[in-house]
C-alpha cells in the first residue's frame, strides 16, 4: 500500500521524516496529487495547496489475522504512534485531537470538505489526527495518525504538514 511496506518501525526515523516534512516546500496552489514510488507504484505522499501527507510506517499485511493476533497488531500500531507523539510533545508541547468522523460522514454523503481532509479521505486515512500548531516553523501545523482502511489492510501511520490550521470540521 505504501512505500514504507517492510520497514521496521523506528521512532527516530519517523520523527526525522516529520521534521523533514515540516521543512519541505509546500505547493502554493493546485489540486491535490498523490505520488507513488517509480519502481513499485506504492504511495509515497500526497501534495496539495498548502499541505503534504506522507506515510511514516506500515505494518505487516493483516490478511488472515484475526482475534488476539489482530488486537496485538493494533496495539503495536498504537504504541508506535504513542512513541512518535511523545517525542513531538517534547518538542512542541501538548497536542490536541482532531476527529476524523466528520470527514468520513461527509465522504459517505458526497459532501464537500477542505482539500486536506478530502485527500486524507481519498487515501482512507480516517484515524483521528494528533495535532500541533501553529509550530515555530513558519506557523505550520503538523499532525500524525495511524489507522487502516479495512480489517485485512496493514496499519498505516501518516504525517501531515499544513500552512493552514488543522481543526475539527463542523458537523
Amino acid at each position: 500500500m505504501t512505500a514504507r511496506a517492510g520497514e521496521a518501525f523506528d521512532t527516530a526515523r519517523a520523527v526525522s521524516h516529520v521534521e523533514s516534512l515540516l521543512a519541505a516546500e509546500l505547493p502554493p496552489d493546485g489540486a491535490p496529487v498523490s505520488e507513488g514510488d517509480p519502481a513499485t507504484g506504492e504511495w509515497t505522499g500526497t501534495r496539495g495547496a498548502g499541505f503534504q501527507i506522507i506515510p511514516l510506517w506500515e505494518s505487516d499485511d493483516l490478511v488472515g489475522v484475526y482475534g488476539v493476533e489482530w488486537n496485538e497488531a493494533e496495539e503495536v500500531a498504537t504504541a508506535n504512534l504513542t512513541l512518535v507523539v511523545g517525542e513531538l510533545d517534547r518538542r512542541w508541547g501538548p497536542h490536541r485531537r482532531v476527529s476524523m468522523h466528520v470527514p468520513l460522514f461527509r465522504k459517505q454523503a458526497g459532501a464537500p470538505m477542505p482539500a486536506l481532509f478530502q485527500s486524507l479521505s481519498d487515501m482512507d486515512c480516517y484515524g483521528d489526527l494528533t495535532v500541533w500548531g501553529p509550530t515555530a516553523a513558519e506557523g505550520r501545523w503538523v499532525a500524525v495518525s495511524v489507522n487502516q482502511c479495512d480489517g485485512d489492510a496493514p496499519m498505516i501511520m501518516i504525517a501531515v504538514v499544513s500552512r493552514f490550521a488543522i481543526t475539527e470540521l463542523p458537523e
